[in-house]
């Protein structure tokens, strides 16, 4: 049974790439999202357990801490939405679908930000994975450029280091370093990083900064595309993403294909087998009656003897029936005697 518990291992792990965005009790949109500024944005959120008594919405920027949006029970499709998001945002609920999206209208820059979908079940506070909402203007504030190299497929677990350089323009802000990714498991704000920064020239403000992430022992829950972004002056520059592959050999698949080929066949024959032998212990249970032939061989210097004698095996109920009889009868179905 050994190769189907390696299987369903690695088969357990390929679904959590599936479900990128699920926790227990929540599915939601997660991520990067990418809008421009005055354009309207839904973002997501279904909770369809029933234990679940309240939703909200939360908002965290960038070093910022998380502040919450709405809040609505469960049953009721009106949520009450906090004064400072009053005149933008609106939640579009459903109680019977458990719909709890997220409507913002007329976006502004500094709506970027991540967004966390929680629910609120038996006193304990649950969060989705996030979304990060990325607003951008037509014309950039700062002028940056974010270069991330691309990266050959990986292996279970190898270990990478991913990096990238960004050289920004003018701007008199603080400058950040920051590393996204988009299409697995977990939040998309991972990383924030000051970076090695270094003066190109007379000008305090050219930089050139780089930034390592390291990746180690990378399993299917690392898979995805990794951004890394510089904040700067209330606008953010991305990269263009590295992508992290796990590459599986020809060689494993097959095996895996044929481990799961031979335990299912062992597994059926194991039902086979318990299926057999319940049904022989039920029908002795049904109270059928088996014939069992004893055989016993007597043997003197007159004569042999060979006694054949037929006994029934009989259920519990004829048992307390036969109690009721003095005497124990033998019956013989044949006897027979020779003289040499």
């Amino acid at each position: 049974m050994m190769p189907l518990y390696i299987f369903l291992v690695l088969l357990s792990e390929n679904c959590v790439v599936s479900a990128v965005n699920k926790t227990s009790g929540i599915t939601q949109d997660s991520g990067v999202i990418t809008a421009k500024v005055g354009e309207n944005v839904t973002l997501k959120c279904f909770c369809r357990d029933d234990a679940v008594t309240f939703l909200s919405w939360y908002q965290q920027s960038l070093e910022g801490k998380p502040l919450i949006i709405s809040s609505r029970m469960k049953q009721s499709t009106e949520a009450s939405i906090f004064p400072a998001y009053k005149e933008r945002f609106k939640v579009l609920a459903q109680s019977e679908e458990g719909t709890n999206h997220l409507i913002i209208k007329n976006l502004r820059m500094s709506d970027s930000a991540t967004y966390y979908c929680g629910i609120l079940e038996f006193n304990a506070i649950e969060f989705g994975h996030g979304a990060f909402l990325h607003v951008k203007t037509p014309q950039p504030i700062i002028q940056a450029v974010v270069h991330q190299p691309a990266m050959e497929p990986l292996h279970l677990g190898d270990s990478v280091n991913l990096s990238c350089t960004v050289n920004a323009g003018a701007c008199a802000g603080n400058q950040s370093l920051y590393w996204f990714r988009h299409g697995v498991a977990q939040s998309a704000v991972m990383y924030h990083s000051a970076g090695q920064c270094k003066q190109l020239s007379n000008e305090e403000s050219n930089m050139s900064c780089t930034s390592n992430l390291a990746l180690k022992s990378v399993s299917f829950t690392d898979v995805g595309m990794y951004y890394c972004a510089l904040a700067s002056c209330g606008d953010i520059v991305f990269g263009s993403g590295t992508r992290v592959e796990i590459e599986v050999s020809l060689l494993l698949v097959y095996s895996l294909i044929v481990a799961l080929a031979v335990s299912i066949i062992v597994l059926l024959v194991l039902a086979f087998i318990m299926y057999k032998l319940k049904k022989k212990s039920c029908s002795v249970c049904k109270g059928k009656t088996f014939r069992v032939k004893l055989f016993c061989h007597y043997q003197n210097q007159d004569a042999d003897v060979l006694h054949y004698a037929a006994l029934g095996l009989k259920t519990t109920r004829d048992r307390h029936r036969r109690e009721d009889n003095a005497e124990s009868v033998c019956v013989y179905s044949r006897i027979k005697s020779r003289k040499e």
